[in-house]
């Protein structure tokens, strides 16, 4: 299933365009700012960002703009209240793919989600790979020396997050904040089930742990150990 980073401080739009997107199948991450937006494009594999432009702390367009200029190629989908040519001529010019203004029919809207997730990108899928595991964040599919693995969403979204931050170490605060943010199942007793969870699914008899624990400090995937 597609992946979709859902951006709108609206909570009653966020929600309606929230159950619409989820009724047709599709994973979708919820955030309120734009802070968070830029924070997770960068950090994670989305396969379409749904962005409204007059967002807390960052609007739409600079996070779009800024996005493109770091190389990001996932396709965004730009919503507004504002339906003059001159502003969807701004959102398209800061790297916008398409351009909606409110209010829109959710019919419609699915429509031209379906139609940016039909356009090839043009890359190579973004795959981590680390000591003979693999992941893809697009499709959900890990694999561990070519055998594929069931995680579950927060243990793909834990272990997305170590992979792309490889041998640096994260407090159990710094991944409530991080992978968990404001969840109801945020918890430090959460990130260490989860922790352990991906070991068990993960590690093999003999070898290192795949997530490390520095006492004291935290975790970490070491790259090296062997």
């Amino acid at each position: 299933m597609s992946k979709i980073l859902l951006v709108e401080d609206d909570e009653l739009v966020l929600e309606a365009v929230a159950d619409t997107l989820e009724t047709n199948n599709f994973v979708v991450e919820k955030v309120r700012d734009g802070q968070e937006a830029a924070d997770r494009l960068k950090l994670y594999s989305y396969d379409l960002a749904i962005l409204d432009i007059g967002l807390p702390k960052i609007n739409g367009m600079d996070v779009c703009r800024n996005y493109r200029a770091a190389g990001g190629i996932t396709p965004i989908l730009m919503l507004t209240g504002k339906g003059d040519i001159e502003d969807r001529v701004q959102g398209l010019d800061s790297g916008a793919d398409d351009y909606l203004p409110k209010p829109f029919h959710m019919r419609e809207l699915i429509a031209r989600v379906r139609t940016l997730l039909r356009r090839p990108v043009g890359l190579v899928a973004d795959v981590l790979e680390i000591r003979g595991i693999t992941l893809n964040p697009s499709t959900g599919k890990a694999t561990r020396d070519g055998v594929e693995i069931d995680l579950l969403a927060k243990e793909l979204a834990l272990m997305e997050f170590l992979m792309r931050h490889k041998d640096q170490i994260f407090s159990v605060d710094d991944l409530l904040d991080k992978v968990w943010h404001s969840e109801s199942d945020s918890s430090e007793d959460a990130v260490r089930q989860c922790v352990t969870r991906v070991r068990k699914k993960l590690d093999v008899d003999g070898k290192p742990s795949i997530i490390t624990t520095v006492k004291g400090l935290g975790y970490k995937i070491d790259s090296s150990a062997t």
